[in-house]
């Protein structure tokens, strides 16, 4: 893996492989430029869900609605294409299933791998997705994974911040670290309202203060774990991408920095300081939604640890045009951003000419 700085003069000798005209851009589709050059978008927070896992969970205390909007259809293009991103991500974000038994857990992430497989298939130059495995079993995860990764194509995992209040940081999950890493695939956390880390109702009243402060915090929480536990030591290549800006982590870095030094039973285990982390083994999405937001997020990690996210479906305002018109980001850093890092990191395939223009 290259470091940030070579990775980014490297990006800026080929950002004019990160456009071309032909099929993969239709008619009907907004350009997003940088620039004179056509940028192609991949949105790594992208979710949906299929509609036969309801036939799975089906007369269990799983039972649920798992329908509406997170289903997928061909209008959903149609909302790509309005907002100019070219390749969706596609993950499941609850994790409902992480209280299941292990039949259950198998069959749920089996069927769901199945049918997004089944839709990137569908539409190949729009779509990836990521498997959501039964992280509470690690080593039924780590198959699921690999299961996923080289039988339907996925290129990564989607995982959630806890299991049942358990950090996916212990030794307890590392066989799916070690799968994670010897596949080299990246895995994306999201959160699902902090209910690990916050008291009962703590959350409790206006301003839905669940999603708005405990999903960031959660995913705050699961890297800081993930750092002081020596996760990122016992397996120093893994790739994690946090949702949300990665939380509150890279916004009040320098306190995480000190905590080791300055911290009377800290007890960390992290071989390195968090910031080394932050530039080796992890990225995050750019849903922060402001420039000040995004020009210190750039200045705390870099942008070659920084990827486009929309969380579609849902109704987050759009970053792309925050991210073009960045007055505090050079045109290579904000091509790195919307599409140069995923696509390097999920090892897309984009040629012309027969000749790969992507692998950077």
């Amino acid at each position: 893996m290259q470091d940030r700085r070579s990775f980014l003069k490297t990006l800026g000798g080929v950002t004019a492989g990160m456009y071309f005209a032909g099929p993969a851009f239709s008619q009907g589709r907004k350009e997003v430029m940088v620039g004179d050059r056509r940028i192609r978008v991949v949105d790594i927070h992208y979710h949906a869900h299929i509609p036969a896992v309801m036939d799975v969970i089906r007369g269990t205390e799983f039972e649920r609605n798992i329908g509406g909007s997170r289903n997928l259809s061909p209008e959903r293009i149609d909302v790509m294409n309005a907002r100019g991103i070219d390749v969706g991500v596609i993950s499941a974000n609850q994790y409902w299933w992480y209280g299941a038994d292990r039949r259950l857990a198998r069959d749920v992430v089996r069927t769901q791998d199945e049918g997004f497989a089944e839709w990137c298939q569908r539409y190949p130059d729009r779509y990836v997705f990521l498997t959501s495995v039964a992280l509470q079993f690690p080593d039924l995860a780590a198959d699921q994974l690999e299961y996923a990764v080289t039988e339907l194509g996925a290129r990564g995992a989607s995982i959630g911040g806890h299991v049942d209040g358990q950090e996916p940081s212990t030794e307890f999950f590392d066989p799916f670290w070690a799968k994670a890493q010897e596949l080299d695939v990246p895995v994306f956390m999201h959160p699902g309202g902090a209910e690990n880390v916050a008291m009962p109702e703590g959350f409790d009243g206006r301003g839905d203060l669940g999603n708005i402060i405990g999903n960031p915090l959660e995913t705050t929480m699961f890297l800081a774990h993930m750092i002081y536990d020596g996760a990122f030591d016992r397996f120093p290549r893994l790739k994690v991408v946090g949702a949300h800006g990665g939380g509150y982590f890279p916004s009040y870095l320098g306190r995480s920095e000190v905590a080791c030094e300055v911290r009377n039973g800290a007890d960390c285990l992290n071989e390195l300081k968090p910031s080394e982390y932050l530039w080796r083994n992890i990225w995050v999405d750019s849903m922060v939604f402001s420039e000040n937001g995004l020009r210190h997020l750039v200045a705390e990690m870099g942008a070659s640890q920084i990827v486009y996210g929309s969380d579609i479906p849902f109704n987050w305002p759009e970053t792309i045009d925050l991210i073009v018109n960045s007055p505090s980001m050079s045109d290579a850093e904000k091509a790195a951003i919307l599409g140069g890092n995923l696509i390097d990191m999920l090892g897309l395939d984009y040629s012309v000419d027969g000749t790969n223009q992507y692998d950077i």
